[in-house]
């Protein structure tokens, strides 16, 4: 008996070591198809891309701007933490994304989405992403990008000939040259303005004597051998946040970063950031950057280009100018005058998928000299070596794919008579949005737009006369605000048109105040004049019929 059970034993451990190996040579199998490219006239790739295909045209067919599922019912879907066992097939993974992934998500493309920097791309950007992802090329070296790196350089020189405009003599001694770089690109906005203050940081503290400089000793040792008592960054009030990420990634923290109160116009005031240098100075502090706005997130208005670069030029201090929003402006013949004396900065930054109508990814921060990066140079002796043509030595990432290719596709397929079109467009739409609010008894222009953003509010009925007569008090203001956002909140959640909400300064009796703005960016090219007149349309209904909170007794605001 025990040695029947003893082969019973035996024979169950077989069966179950004999099942493990059919399931791994399973997996195994279904592993290796994933890898496998296709071929022949059945393609499991191909019925995907059908698949994905019709997910798309249903996505971008979508003329809602958003689901009005509530957002703690979306977080619902994705509490499992669990990693499957096995891999699941495709068509079971389509359909988890389809019903909590895809019906779920913003449709930014919508032409009634009007409320972000996020806009419809051009149509020959998603053949071209599967073509980047299958190629798979990595930027950091020549080794994984034989042709992307000297691809990338081109079209970055293309942009930075568009900003500074040398001789084409400049761009032959330069656009290939493995010492120089015109340009950078990294991973959006905020990545670009890190670096190109990272550059001015390490220039103005760099090896001198028997000092290594900023990059091995460190901020507080360079300070001191160069006898700073402290270092800081001047700019706008308005200046984006990523430079308060600068600020800190720096070292000389957010309490470094010299925020220069802005006039009526969101322009930077001239004479107070004059004095701001003047008091740097008189303290001993090292200034690594004036900064000038092209474009405020906030409210698309533009500093006083050409008067901030007079003053850094004279003070002789790094002139950077973040045009992430506002660069693209360059193209236009009308408007072109907004961005004088861009071509003075020492660095500029641009986002590609603001107004170059790109994927997100495609941040660059374009430079007047072409050596001025050499002073974050990296090397390792298995990638990036000195001397290399490797654009990863003077980047701020590492690995990264070959965006690359729809910024020179967007300059080559739409090109500058395209650009100027789609900029034109959108300022010029913004005006009409801007001339509708005007004589629209519901709604207050907070701001002339500089471009293609806008800035109003929603007046409630009782306070209009007030309004229109500008005797509303501070209390009227805020409770104006509180109804603004409930309406905002109330407009994104109903999903049919969408704007986004910001803060701004305002002058009451003298005072200046906080109030809660409407805001509204004017960047979809499908966007129709009809399109403005409906999200209008949408927030007088909307406003009609909000139940007021609590906190807005209308007759209480009336006495």
């Amino acid at each position: 008996m025990a040695l029947s059970k003893h082969k019973q034993d035996i024979t169950k451990k077989n069966y179950l070591v004999e099942a493990e190996q059919k399931i791994q040579l399973q997996v195994s199998d279904k592993v290796i198809q994933i890898f496998t490219p296709s071929n022949g006239s059945v393609s499991v790739e191909r019925d995907m891309d059908v698949q994905i295909n019709t997910l798309v045209d249903e996505f971008l067919g979508a003329s809602i701007a958003n689901t009005d599922m509530a957002f703690n019912k979306v977080i619902e879907n994705f509490t499992e933490s669990q990693i499957p066992v096995e891999p699941d097939s495709f068509d079971n993974y389509i359909e988890y994304l389809a019903d909590n992934v895809i019906d779920n998500s913003i449709h930014t493309s919508s032409p009634r989405f009007i409320g972000h920097m996020t806009s419809a791309l051009p149509c020959f950007v998603r053949p071209l992403a599967k073509l980047m992802m299958a190629m798979n090329q990595n930027v950091v070296k020549i080794e994984t990008a034989k042709a992307f790196s000297p691809y990338e350089r081109q079209a970055l020189a293309m942009m930075h000939r568009l900003i500074y405009n040398f001789p084409d003599n400049f761009y032959s001694q330069h656009i290939q040259n493995s010492q120089s770089t015109l340009g950078i690109l990294a991973s959006g906005g905020t990545a670009a303005n890190i670096i190109a203050l990272w550059c001015s940081r390490n220039a103005l503290l760099g090896a001198k004597d028997d000092f290594v400089g900023v990059e091995k000793s460190g901020l507080a040792a360079a300070l001191d051998f160069y006898g700073y008592k402290g270092a800081v960054i001047i700019g706008s009030e308005l200046m984006h946040y990523s430079f308060d990420k600068a600020a800190d990634l720096l070292g000389i923290g957010t309490q470094g970063l010299i925020k220069v109160p802005t006039d009526s116009n969101n322009q930077v005031n001239l004479r107070a950031l004059r004095q701001a240098v003047a008091d740097c100075r008189a303290q001993n502090l090292l200034i690594i950057a004036i900064v000038g706005v092209a474009g405020t997130t906030d409210s698309g208005n533009v500093d006083p280009l050409w008067e901030i670069a007079e003053i850094a030029s004279s003070a002789n201090i790094h002139f950077h100018v973040d045009a992430a929003w506002g660069g693209p402006l360059i193209f236009s013949e009308q408007h072109r005058l907004k961005l004088a004396g861009i071509e003075r900065a020492d660095s500029v930054t641009i986002d590609g998928h603001k107004q170059l109508y790109l994927p997100m990814g495609i941040g660059m921060v374009f430079l007047r000299e072409p050596q001025f990066a050499s002073s974050i140079e990296k090397n390792a002796c298995y990638t990036m070596r000195k001397g290399s043509f490797d654009l990863g030595k003077r980047a701020l990432e590492g690995s990264r794919p070959g965006m690359a290719l729809f910024l020179h596709a967007g300059l080559n397929l739409i090109g500058l008579k395209g650009y100027e079109f789609l900029i034109d467009e959108g300022i010029r739409k913004t005006q009409y949005m801007a001339a509708c609010i005007s004589v629209k008894p519901e709604f207050e222009l907070l701001a002339e737009p500089d471009m293609n953003l806008l800035l109003y509010r929603y007046i409630p009925e009782p306070l209009r006369e007030l309004a229109l007569q500008k005797q509303l008090t501070e209390t009227d203001n805020q409770k104006i605000s509180q109804f603004n956002e409930y309406l905002q909140k109330a407009q994104r959640q109903a999903g049919r048109t969408f704007i986004s909400r910001t803060t701004k300064t305002s002058t009451c009796f003298g005072q200046s105040i906080t109030i809660t703005a409407l805001r509204a960016v004017i960047a979809n090219p499908l966007t129709t004049e009809d399109d403005i007149d409906a999200v209008l349309i949408d927030q007088i209904q909307i406003a009609s019929e909000l139940s007021m909170p609590d906190f807005l007794n209308l007759a209480e605001i009336v006495a």
